[in-house]
């Protein structure tokens, strides 16, 4: 299809998408780049002011050297009598961010921040076109000034930025509009969908649905230990064995007395999932080396996988593993400490270092954060579209630890067990109804 029918299209999209979000407003205020992006814009205001609205079309390069299919556009909205104003509008009843979409993020000028800043702080609702302008579409990283939507219209594809570090704040309700284009056949990531939910058969036992052991809470961290061990349970799996380093701990679970404590020398880390390093401190130190080598299914979080990060020959340990049955959850700072980034240089790029990791270490790898990246090795990476702040909060990641080793105890494999799991993790947080805090004993139990 030629660029100037794309564009078309795309501009009918963004005003049929506008007057469908908000069918009153009169006065439509649309601020507009110098590229393309700023082309659907002009072409949006053309076909809002042939419906009768009153569009202003403000543009950030008024030189006239525009790409030569925006300029057509801007010349036939022009002739259809859409009002080109010098500055925005005092007074607008919508927004529809035209400035730069998947366009190169630059430095703003004191203009462009002026706008940006105005689409802010006003009233009125904004729809992003494709990115919302000083998002990065690959990355969702905003490294100075972005504009918040309260809906993001993605055209052609979806964009990995849109789902992922600062996205999910910018973006809004992000919908989608493939223009009539044909699928890509390539892509650098999927959203991670709702899992099957499984059947359990009348005639199954606790043994049917694996075993689960956690091993970790170490002296004044035990807690940790415990909330793992309580999202395996209500995760599903059939029994679930603590092994607290803290040997002086209370060998019992008041809530949760189904959990069956054990030292750690009784523990057969070969027939269980093991779930290691929740609460695990320095001492989960000592222990690693034997539980790499001797587990059939593991995951490691937490305490675990700073020691990792620490020790070059349990780095060779994990990376001597099969990939189909190891998974890592790391948060951004324990994952800078595995590939000797910084937590920043994690954020900006979490789709690339979550499988720079997995190939790494040969893991699947569960990088989390708003919209957790799930990878692996030869395998597309997955963002997660569930969850929300509710999880930021101590002690939730130590239940997905336990969730995922569930999953893999009743015989998923570790990538598609992630999958499941953080899902489902999210959705939890998601259904939660309270107006009160959600604790991750809550999340446990909600699952």
């Amino acid at each position: 299809m030629q660029p100037h029918a794309l564009m078309q299209r795309a501009g009918l999209a963004i005003a049929q998408f506008a007057m469908a979000v908000a069918p009153h407003a009169r006065v439509i205020w649309i601020p507009c780049g110098p590229g393309n992006n700023g082309g659907d814009g002009y072409e949006a205001a053309r076909h809002l002011k042939s419906w009768g609205k009153s569009p202003v079309v403000t543009c950030l390069d008024s030189s006239g050297n525009l790409p030569a299919d925006a300029a057509s556009t801007r010349n036939e909205a022009l002739q259809a009598g859409v009002l080109f104003a010098k500055s925005m509008p005092e007074h607008y009843d919508l927004c529809i961010d035209a400035l730069f979409g998947i366009g190169r993020i630059r430095e703003f000028d004191a203009l462009c921040t002026t706008w940006i800043n105005r689409i802010n702080s006003a009233a009125a609702p904004v729809i992003a076109v494709d990115v919302p302008s000083g998002l990065n579409a690959d990355t969702g990283t905003s490294p100075m000034l972005c504009v918040k939507a309260n809906y993001t219209l993605s055209l052609l594809t979806l964009k990995p930025g849109l789902f992922t570090a600062d996205g999910r704040e910018a973006c809004g309700e992000i919908w989608f509009n493939a223009l009539g284009i044909d699928e890509p056949e390539s892509a650098s990531a999927r959203l991670n969908s709702a899992p099957h939910r499984a059947h359990r058969p009348h005639n199954t036992h606790k043994g049917s649905y694996g075993d689960v052991c956690i091993v970790g809470g170490c002296q004044g961290m035990t807690g940790a230990a415990l909330l793992a061990a309580r999202g395996a349970l209500h995760g599903g799996a059939g029994r679930v064995y603590v092994g607290l380093l803290d040997s002086a701990a209370a060998q019992l679970d008041l809530c949760q007395p189904e959990l069956m404590f054990r030292d750690l020398s009784e523990l057969a880390y070969e027939s269980m999932v093991v779930v290691a390093g929740c609460g695990g401190g320095k001492a989960i130190q000592t222990h690693l080396a034997g539980i790499l080598e001797r587990s059939g299914q593991l995951v490691l979080d937490a305490d675990a996988l700073n020691a990792v990060a620490k020790d070059s020959a349990l780095q060779h340990l994990l990376a001597s593993r099969s990939p189909r049955n190891t998974v890592l959850t790391p948060h951004p700072l324990e994952a800078a400490r595995l590939m000797n980034l910084s937590s920043a240089e994690v954020q900006s790029g979490r789709l690339g270092v979550a499988q720079a990791m997995a190939d790494r270490f040969g893991c699947t790898i569960v990088l989390k954060g708003s919209g957790t990246v799930i990878a692996a090795p030869d395998t597309l990476p997955r963002i997660n579209v569930t969850g929300n702040a509710r999880l930021a909060t101590a002690g939730t990641g130590d239940v997905l630890a336990g969730l995922i080793g569930a999953c893999l105890a009743v015989g998923g494999d570790a990538f598609e067990s992630s999958c499941e799991s953080v899902f489902r993790h999210g959705e939890a947080a998601d259904g939660w109804r309270s107006t009160a805090t959600m604790s991750a004993q809550d999340l446990a139990q909600a699952l």
